[in-house]
């Protein structure tokens, strides 16, 4: 592609994301594979400065002075701003040239002027990226660290991956991905984790298609690690997706013992389906719930572990969905907290006495964590919370991350996605 056609298709991302209330990943992901005919440097080429627009669109919009941005003023401001080239220069890649975009308007010219000359203090919200209300939020939550946990969420996520135990260790997969010449290092926590410094083309590599290994965050892994589901047990993963933990947990089990990977979504079960065969993972069964689901009444008392990973504002993830943020609204919170206690009700029922309740949110906002939970036993008498350090020990080698009774774990402490997890035990 010339640059005048990598700038049009960047342009055209950038409008199909503002114009969709889908993730800009699957956006993005959408767009390429329907135009496989682009290769992959230029791919890469666009990815970058379309995901660097996206990480840096409020102070772009400050810079622009307006919030009714288009693709083509996105680009300008970028090009002004992150690669401080002139106006003059940005209108020399708006030729017109075929297959690239045509040229800046006068007043698309002023304004990318003003993009790069203008020098105010940027208002907090834009130098942080991150909506006013949800500063607050933070601030409350973090104290005098807010600002640096909140700049955090706007780095880019190193790649993660899990050894997946039913086939290779976490020694052959580091060896595996080092002779591939990426650099591949242990993780500091979780016991079969992997970091990778860099991008990987997942399609073509063998080891992945061969299941030996699945993407997943440290901070995910940590979770899952801490259901301390075991050989043998009834362990139910209630909300399961598209299966990351639930594969983890089935590890964990050794494939022995009864696994059910719940959700209300066919579609992100038939791609968990697609990864456990894969993975080679027999015990466990995949159910679709419905509304006021008579089998799951059925199932009360009957499992060792019910983990939950639970709808959530999705705060702690926004270093691979930076555009999240803009899509979410007061109004969703309070949504997000009633669906998130009638959750925590609705399972509690299905754990035998001496069995454990896991709840996990990949949010950092403490209504969608310790106040959902503390308001949970206030309702639910029969459970009592077990300090996370007294599961740690039985879990990994390393001290345990804190001394508190629930985890929240962050980029900016923890070099993870932000989550939190709370293990809750029936005692009768």
């Amino acid at each position: 592609m010339t640059p005048a056609a990598r700038l049009q298709t960047i342009i055209e991302l950038i409008d199909e994301v503002l114009a969709s209330d889908r993730p800009a990943d699957a956006v993005i992901a959408k767009y390429f594979r329907d135009r496989r005919f682009i290769g992959g440097g230029d791919r890469r080429s666009v990815s970058d400065q379309t995901w660097r627009i996206l990480r840096s669109r409020a102070q772009l919009m400050w810079a622009l002075g307006t919030d009714q941005v288009t693709g083509r003023l996105f680009i300008a401001a970028d090009l002004a701003r992150n690669e401080k080239k002139t106006v003059d220069a940005i209108a020399g890649v708006f030729s017109g040239a075929k297959h690239g975009p045509h040229p800046l308007s006068s007043n698309e010219r002023r304004m990318a002027e003003r993009a790069g000359e203008r020098k105010t203090e940027i208002p907090r919200e834009a130098k942080l990226e991150c909506p006013a209300w949800l500063l607050a939020k933070f601030a409350a939550a973090f104290g005098a660290d807010a600002d640096k946990e909140v700049a955090a969420l706007n780095i880019e996520a190193q790649l993660d991956v899990r050894a997946n135990t039913l086939k290779t260790t976490r020694e052959a997969v580091l060896a595996g991905l080092q002779a591939e010449g990426m650099r591949a290092t242990i993780m500091p926590i979780a016991p079969f984790g992997v970091r990778v410094d860099g991008r990987m083309n997942l399609a073509t590599n063998s080891s992945f298609r061969d299941g030996e290994f699945e993407v997943q965050d440290e901070g995910s892994q940590i979770c899952a690690g801490l259901a301390d589901a075991r050989p043998g047990q009834a362990v139910m993963d209630y909300c399961a997706g598209a299966g990351g933990k639930t594969l983890a947990i089935a590890a964990a089990m050794q494939n022995k013992g009864r696994l059910i990977a719940c959700d209300v979504n066919i579609k992100r079960l038939e791609r968990s389906k697609i990864r456990l065969r894969r993975a080679k993972v027999h015990n466990a069964t995949l159910r679709v719930l419905e509304e006021r689901d008579k089998w799951v009444k059925r199932q009360a008392g009957t499992f060792d572990r019910v983990v939950v990973d639970a709808p959530c504002s999705g705060t702690g993830a926004w270093r691979r969905n930076p555009d999240a943020r803009w899509r979410f609204a007061p109004e969703h919170l309070e949504r997000l907290k009633t669906t998130q206690d009638t959750l925590l009700d609705e399972t509690s029922t299905l754990v035998k006495a001496g069995g454990r309740l896991v709840y996990i949110t990949c949010s950092m906002l403490p209504e969608e964590n310790s106040e959902r939970v503390n308001a949970f036993l206030e309702r639910n008498t029969a459970f009592r919370p077990v300090p996370v350090s007294s599961v740690w020990a039985e879990v990994f080698t390393t001290p345990p991350l804190t001394d508190e009774t629930f985890l929240t774990l962050t980029p900016a402490r923890n070099g993870t996605d932000g989550f939190f997890i709370a293990i809750l035990e029936r005692t009768s």
